[in-house]
């Protein structure tokens, strides 16, 4: 699997930031955003684009094969190892929080399922923000410009294979079916339309209601990850720097018109509209986070592509936050921004898991060294079998209750169980049904725990702490049990495991859900975008940030509200829309 081609080290970073010549671009971050952004900037020969990433290339054998995301997750080699604060809502139980540490980033250990969300979510940014062009419609062209779908061109999808001239549609991000299929998710898939949900061949043209298999970001049963994707086809030009191992402690801030009084965000609107208080000039890393600083110039903007957790962390360090919060820990406060941190969204996935009878599950064919030795020549020789498996295969959009006007929930169902992420498989044959609420009303924060770039932030999602999530729970485990109990599964005999029958009324399925329910990697929401009179909105609809000119946030935690599935696609788009912005504020 050809990695990224060779990242420049830290002599070149000395070098570099001794001669004192600014780069045009800096980004920081090289994950889902940062790699179609560096591609993207850098397709013009006239601009200088720097792009760091904290963590090491993507040659770890475990990064592209399919099944590897077990030896990534939780891996220091690829994940930064957050966890989150003991959440009341989970009984007081702490979760592991994982973000990817690596070049393409969460791309690099994700579920690799391609999700584009649901029209509503799209069209609900538009009326939040007050700008059309969050809408479903204005924000598919920009899907569709990186997407090669296996399927070929058709109504809301793209043509298959990348034109680098641009004659012919169809873009890098490769999107295949996933290539096995098991008997007891076809079971499950048709206990899903006995009880009510239509069968679907397609999650992505605005409306994912429906039962199917998940689509997946892999070519050949292989990831296909934002550094295969996009970086390594720009990796070679000579306008483009690549740095590993650069953890990036502060964005610098120089003051306009002589200006050095902190202001307050509210009363700061966005570039676009006035005069910002603050310019961005660059940004100050140090090697493997360690050592000399080393200080980077940006001749034109700095833009922070780190994730809905390290990019309100990095802009609380660089003084960019709530200033009580900040005074606190003793860093100069230099914009008092109350929503820099805040909004924080997550999926919460509650794993109810069954036992099942007459077939079998990867429970026990990874069971033996002749078991895993079988699948693993299967992989070897036909790139198909459990090793090509994205972690979940069969998806399912629905309704909670008849209450809801849309789909409200997701599932994500596996054959195979365990008791947590990480685990080993149960003994006994079993699939996990893995449901999460779409929408969830409870709100988190992200926050420094200190000012060393070197301590893991505060990360407090909040999870069930308002009656609607808590009641999307409990209504959410008694649909896990009408489709279990469907005559399409009968014949498999299924058993509930977990949470177990014991437990019926709403307050016990709300405890419970507690008790088992983890994150599904999907954080959105800290830096969100908003209205220009919004004192909470940290970035404007064109993803600058309020009252800072040369600076601007792109990645998932714009999102004002987390959309309706898998998140890494979406937050693709918004890397492609913010690179036309970009070069059109440079015209």
């Amino acid at each position: 699997m050809p990695p990224v081609p060779a990242a420049r080290g830290m002599a070149t970073m000395r070098a570099m930031s001794s001669s004192n010549r600014p780069f045009d671009y800096v980004i920081v971050g090289a994950g889902t955003a940062g790699c179609l952004l560096a591609n993207r900037l850098s397709a013009n020969p006239q601009v200088r684009v720097l792009l760091l990433e904290a963590g090491r290339r993507d040659d770890y054998l475990w990064v592209h094969v399919p099944v590897g995301y077990l030896y990534c997750i939780g891996n220091p080699r690829t994940d930064w190892m957050y966890q989150t604060e003991a959440e009341p809502g989970l009984n007081g139980r702490a979760l592991r929080y994982p973000r990817g540490k690596v070049l393409g980033g969460c791309s690099s250990i994700n579920g690799m399922i391609y999700m584009r969300g649901q029209r509503r979510d799209y069209d609900q940014w538009a009326e939040l923000t007050g700008d059309p062009a969050w809408s479903w419609d204005d924000c598919l062209p920009h899907f569709l410009a990186h997407e090669d779908h296996w399927a070929g061109e058709r109504p809301g999808h793209a043509a298959p294979g990348h034109d680098p001239t641009g004659v012919r549609a169809g873009g890098e991000w490769r999107v295949e079916r996933q290539r096995l299929h098991w008997p007891i998710l076809d079971a499950f898939s048709q206990a899903a339309v006995q009880a009510g949900i239509p069968a679907t061949d397609d999650f992505n043209l605005g409306n994912n209601e429906g039962v199917g298999y998940f689509e997946v970001n892999q070519k050949a049963g292989l990831r296909w990850n934002t550094a295969r994707g996009f970086l390594k086809p720009a990796a070679n030009r000579p306008n483009l720097e690549i740095w590993t191992g650069a953890l990036v402690e502060r964005v610098l801030l120089e003051g306009v018109g002589g200006s050095q009084i902190p202001i307050a965000a509210g009363a700061a609107p966005s570039e676009g509209s006035s005069n910002p208080a603050w310019r961005a000039t660059g940004v100050v890393l140090r090697p493997q986070g360690r050592g000399e600083a080393v200080t980077v110039l940006a001749a034109r903007e700095v833009l922070l592509c780190a994730g809905a957790v390290a990019t309100p962390a990095l802009l609380q360090r660089s003084g960019i936050g709530p200033a009580e919060h900040l005074h606190r820990l003793g860093v100069p406060v230099r914009l008092d921004a109350p929503g820099v941190g805040g909004n924080l969204q997550d999926h919460l996935q509650i794993r109810a898991v069954f036992s099942v009878k007459h077939t079998r599950t990867l429970n026990t064919l990874a069971n033996s060294l002749w078991g895993k030795a079988r699948i693993g020549l299967e992989y070897l020789l036909r790139r198909t079998g459990p090793m090509s498996m994205a972690p979940s295969q069969l998806g399912a959009f629905t309704r909670s209750s008849p209450a809801h006007e849309w789909p409200n929930v997701q599932y994500h169902v596996q054959p195979l169980s365990l008791d947590a992420f990480g685990q080993p498989l149960h003994r006994f044959d079993a699939i996990t049904a893995s449901v999460c609420n779409l929408n969830p009303s409870s709100r988190g924060r992200v926050d420094l725990r200190s000012a060393d770039p070197q301590d893991a932030p505060l990360i407090q999602p909040n999870y069930l702490t308002t009656p609607e999530d808590r009641q999307v729970a409990a209504d959410s485990l008694r649909l896990t049990r009408r489709i279990a109990a469907q005559p399409a599964l009968a014949p498999f005999e299924p058993q509930e495991v977990k949470p177990g029958v014991q437990f019926q009324s709403d307050e016990d399925l709300a405890r419970l859900a507690g008790d088992i329910g983890t994150t599904i990697f999907h954080p959105v929401g800290t830096c969100r975008m908003g209205r220009p009179n919004d004192p909470l909105a940290v970035v404007d609809t064109r993803l600058r940030v309020k009252g800072v000119a040369g600076l601007r946030v792109v990645d998932a935690s714009v999102m004002p509200t987390i959309t309706s599935g898998n998140t890494n696609s979406p937050t693709l788009m918004i890397a492609e829309r913010a690179a036309a912005w970009v070069a059109q504020d440079a015209a």
